[in-house]
């Protein structure tokens, strides 16, 4: 999202993150801009049940978490690498003279928060739907058209489990296989070697 340039320009640091490794805690202050250098990283919380909910994940190029450094609140998720991962960390100071000295940075980082914003309302709006399989296809969807930039007419690979389908749509594991399947009944999705495509 950010350039390279811009980052080493205002002192970001690069880190190393192991797989599993917490980036910042549920109700930590904000006080840095990520950005994914190489890996991927989820947002996540729990309910009281202790089923996890992926907030979104975020892959190469992309920023994570930066919402509460503009409304200066704690993390209302946390961050945990999904891979071994190198991610960029500006502290919140350096992040914001960086967006008052190149306003298209700026502009460029509001464009990523309101295209996250509109698969929060989109998947908001799913979830409380019934039908497991629209929920996942919109997911897929969501994800070919704004994640991987692809045409509608180009094949998704998912590279997503299917443990991470249920915890991004707030269903259970089996109802997604069982979903998975009809939709590839209906001709929706296919599946090759437990891969989804779309």
């Amino acid at each position: 999202m950010i350039e390279t340039k811009f980052l080493d320009e205002f002192d970001a640091e690069l880190l190393e993150v192991e797989k599993g490794e917490v980036i910042f805690e549920y109700g930590s202050k904000a006080q840095f801009y990520f950005q994914v250098k190489s890996g991927e990283v989820k947002m996540n919380n729990f309910n009281r049940d202790g089923k996890e909910f992926i907030q979104g994940i975020f892959y190469s190029g992309q920023s994570f978490g930066e919402p509460p450094l503009f409304a200066d609140v704690a993390y209302p998720a946390a961050a945990e690498a999904i891979t071994d991962a190198e991610i960029y960390r500006l502290p919140k100071t350096n992040f914001f003279k960086l967006l008052e000295q190149y306003p298209k940075v700026h502009l460029k980082i509001s464009e990523g928060l309101a295209s996250r914003l509109y698969y929060k309302a989109i998947m908001a709006s799913e979830i409380s739907s019934q039908d497991p399989e629209h929920r996942i296809l919109r997911l897929l969807d969501y994800t070919k058209k704004h994640i991987q930039n692809l045409e509608a007419h180009q094949i998704l690979e998912v590279d997503l489990t299917r443990q991470q389908i249920a915890d991004l749509t707030g269903l259970r594991v089996e109802t997604v296989i069982r979903a998975c399947k009809a939709l590839e009944k209906k001709g929706e999705i296919r599946i090759v070697k437990r891969k989804l495509l779309r």
